[in-house]
C-alpha cells in the first residue's frame, strides 16, 4: 500500500524527490501499527494508552511516588484540564489516589494505589514483550542504528519547531 502511494505520486510528480515522503509514511504506519498492538494490550488490563501514560509515570518515579497533577500533565504533553479527566477516571478505578499538597494549599498530590502498581507492573511487562517482539526480527545492531538515526531527526524536528515557536522548550 505505502509503495503504491509513492508510485502513484511519483507517476504524478515526476518533478519531486519523495524518498523522504516514503520514509515518513513507514514511520508513520510503523506507529499506527504499533499503537494499536498496545492499546490492545492496556485494554486487556482495563486502561487506556493515556491512563497507562499517568500510571507509569508515577510508576517509573518510584515506590510511593508523589507527583502534582502539573507535573503529570507536562510528562503527558497534556492540557491541565485533560489530566483532571484523566486522573477523575483513575481515582474512580482505585488506581490513584488523589490528596492535598501540605506546601500548596490549592494543589494535590497523585500517588498510586496498590491496586494502581499492581496494574501498571503488569501492564508494562505486558508491552515491553510485544515491543521486544515487534523489534524481534531487527538485530540489537539494527536497532541502536535505528534509535540513532530517530533520535538525530528528533533533535532536528525539535530544534526547527522551537525556533518556529511551536514547541515548548523545558
Amino acid at each position: 500500500m505505502l509503495d503504491e502511494t509513492i508510485s502513484s505520486w511519483t507517476r504524478e510528480r515526476p518533478d519531486l524527490d519523495l524518498d523522504a515522503m516514503a520514509t515518513v509514511l513507514r514511520l508513520n504506519a510503523l506507529v499506527t501499527v504499533g499503537s494499536r498492538l498496545i492499546e490492545s494490550i492496556l485494554a486487556s488490563h482495563q486502561i487506556s494508552l493515556g491512563e497507562f501514560d499517568v500510571l507509569a509515570a508515577l510508576r517509573r518515579n518510584g515506590s510511593g511516588a508523589e507527583l502534582t497533577p502539573t507535573t503529570l500533565a507536562r510528562v503527558a504533553m497534556l492540557s491541565p484540564s485533560g489530566m483532571t479527566n484523566r486522573l477523575d477516571r483513575l481515582v474512580a478505578a482505585g488506581f490513584i489516589t488523589r490528596r492535598a499538597d501540605p506546601a500548596d494549599r490549592r494543589g494535590s498530590l497523585i500517588s498510586l494505589t496498590r491496586s494502581g502498581e499492581t496494574v501498571t507492573n503488569l501492564a508494562v511487562k505486558d508491552v515491553a514483550a510485544a515491543e521486544s517482539e515487534l523489534f524481534g526480527t531487527i538485530s540489537a545492531t539494527e536497532r541502536l542504528r535505528f534509535d540513532r538515526t530517530l533520535n538525530k531527526l528528533l533533535d532536528q524536528l525539535t530544534a526547527a519547531a522551537t525556533a518556529a515557536g511551536t514547541v515548548a522548550t523545558g
